[in-house]
């Protein structure tokens, strides 16, 4: 009688075993999964960030071959080719992502972003106007004032920036837009405001100098704006202001600018040098 007893307790500490050692493999594969799922996340951050654009657009593409229905992974490579400026391809890219069921609001405006760059403006605006307008946010807003922008519609175009403005912690390149938008339209000195902002904002922003020196040139106001700037940058701004007074017919005061700029420049600044000679030959 002791020997099937004994066998049935051999038997259920086996069983038991079995249990134990399926139960520590279930566990183990599941941290194991918890352990990819984070790097894999992590992995797809560094990709959208600090990544070679065309290299997240690789990433993304080998990744979703093996999962083509998860929409991170679409965003992804919609988000990877906009940074890589194919945005013929990023534009697909995101109508893939938009037939997902988990699509966003936020899709929807990168969506939008994506025809912007494509130069698809039409289909940008309808993509706009679909968006509730509860969805509250600074590329949005950015976006909507700049297809006001392209439509001469300057009192939503000046909402729309302004409301922009209020919504990031960054507003020095919107603010160079809106000051740009101003500046197309011949409002100078209000263009000139804005890129002075701009500066503030963003101390390096040559593009916003740039236009600031364009605006004030517009006024005649021929003295650089007193905003931080580098050597070169000094030459570079210069050459741009003596541009503007020559296309204004103030050629005297252009020759006297394109010299200084090349004196102060510290290399052979070619632009200038040939402006002015085609100056003086003339």
């Amino acid at each position: 009688m002791r020997q099937p007893f004994i066998v049935s307790i051999c038997l259920i500490g086996a069983v038991a075993l079995a249990g134990c050692e399926q139960t520590k493999t279930s566990s183990v594969e599941r941290a194991l999964q918890d352990v990819n799922a984070v790097d894999e996340s992590d992995l797809s951050d560094i990709m959208l960030t600090v990544a070679d654009p065309n290299e997240a657009v690789s990433y993304f593409q080998r990744t979703l071959k093996d999962n083509p229905d998860r929409i991170d992974i679409q965003r992804g490579l919609a988000l990877s080719l906009v940074r890589a400026r194919r945005f013929s391809e990023a534009v697909p890219a995101w109508q893939r992502v938009l037939k997902n069921a988990d699509a966003t609001s936020v899709d929807h405006v990168d969506y939008a972003d994506a025809l912007v760059r494509a130069g698809k403006w039409k289909e940008a605006e309808k993509q706009l106007d679909a968006i509730p307008p509860t969805h509250e946010t600074f590329k949005r807003y950015r976006l909507e004032a700049m297809i006001a922008d392209s439509n001469n519609e300057w009192n939503k175009a000046d909402s729309y920036y302004e409301t922009a403005v209020g919504l990031t912690t960054r507003p020095a390149g919107v603010l160079n837009n809106w000051g740009y938008s101003k500046l197309t339209r011949g409002d100078y000195a209000d263009a000139e405001r804005l890129f002075a902002d701009a500066i503030k904002q963003d101390t390096s922003l040559f593009t916003a100098k740039n236009n600031m020196v364009l605006a004030r040139g517009a006024q005649r106001k021929y003295t650089l704006p007193v905003v931080p700037m580098s050597q070169i940058e000094r030459a570079q701004l210069l050459h741009t202001l003596a541009l503007s007074a020559i296309k204004q017919n103030d050629t005297q005061t252009g020759k006297t600018l394109l010299r200084e700029a090349i004196d102060t420049h510290p290399q052979h600044f070619e632009a200038a040098v040939r402006a002015l000679r085609a100056l003086e030959e003339t």
